[in-house]
């Protein structure tokens, strides 16, 4: 068993495979002083992927009870932290309950809260380098390679309503285990499809590759898997070739991004635009830390332009 120690101060855990590594442990606390969040800290909790539904009950049960802990993000972990622990929660906000997952934790008047902030931070993130109108005026494609939380939240907001009109011709959803691809079809069958969806069983890179030759131009290719910063590697060979003038987006910022590498090797061949992770990263945290702290952060504008130049700062230095 961990052994968890009661918070002093406001604390937000982050919870995780590798959270030392990540730029958030220098972001938060010039992010805190700017936002007014007076003696607030972050700290990591790191499980192995696929960790003993034990050790996420512990965890979350820990941040229930010890009333400085205020609440927690969730990376890697979103399904299986929900699978684990959804009888904790006093409350599971739609999302959540739609997706099965926890992408945060927080507290509302003495009860505990499961949020899926996902379809929210991945459709900010997409909307920011994606032109208005974009697979209206293509009949492009996408594909997300890996059927976990956040493809499920991007394929949502792929499907809400706000985006009748400018919708993919096609979505594409590959996985290397056929488990996750039976649970994101029956989310999407849940949600109702207004976008046609391919489920493909991609076990190797190569399975990928033949998937992207055959998308349209101008078709979005996305790298959902966490390879190239939970784990090694990329869900693409080398030999892969990418649609011509599309763009290839690479959830990841951090790590050693093999999928932004083979983009931007193609880039000028294929017409390719490349996109990074860091405009998810910083939506991702801002919208996690307002509802944890119970503050308003923008999420665009001048206060999102300035949180989002803090991080830069940080980080540069």
């Amino acid at each position: 068993m961990a052994h968890y120690v009661p918070a002093d101060r406001p604390t937000l855990y982050f919870i995780g495979v590798t959270t030392a590594k990540s730029s958030i442990m220098k972001v938060f606390p010039a992010w805190a002083k700017h936002l007014g969040l007076d003696g607030a800290v972050i700290k990591g909790i790191d499980f192995p992927l696929h960790a003993d539904p034990a050790a996420y009950r512990e965890a979350v049960a820990f941040i229930r009870d010890d009333p400085m802990s205020l609440g927690a993000l969730v990376t890697t972990h979103k399904i299986d932290l929900f699978n684990a622990c959804r009888d904790m929660f006093d409350e599971i906000d739609p999302h959540a309950r739609l997706m099965d997952e926890t992408s945060c934790i927080s507290k509302r008047d003495g009860r505990l809260v499961c949020h899926a902030k996902d379809p929210i931070s991945s459709g900010l993130a997409l909307d920011a380098f994606l032109p208005d109108g974009y697979f209206e005026g293509r009949g492009a494609e996408l594909f997300s390679i890996g059927a976990g939380g956040s493809t499920i939240a991007l394929t949502w907001h792929m499907m809400h309503a706000r985006r009748a009109g400018d919708r993919p011709s096609r979505i594409v959803v590959s996985n290397r285990s056929q488990h996750r691809l039976d649970e994101i079809r029956r989310i999407h069958d849940a949600m109702g499809r207004t976008v046609p969806v391919d489920y493909v069983l991609a076990p190797a890179p190569a399975d990928n590759d033949a998937i992207v030759a055959a998308l349209k131009p101008g078709s979005v290719v996305i790298n959902a898997t966490g390879l190239g910063k939970d784990a090694p590697g990329s869900p693409l060979t080398h030999a892969v070739h990418f649609p011509k003038g599309g763009i290839a987006w690479d959830l990841n910022y951090r790590g050693d991004l093999v999928f932004l590498d083979q983009a931007r090797a193609r880039q000028q061949a294929d017409s390719l635009s490349v996109e990074d992770g860091w405009v998810y990263f910083i939506h991702g945290w801002t919208q996690v830390i307002a509802e944890v702290f119970h503050i308003d952060i923008p999420a665009s504008g001048p206060a999102f332009d300035a949180i989002s130049e803090i991080a830069l700062d940080v980080t540069r230095g």
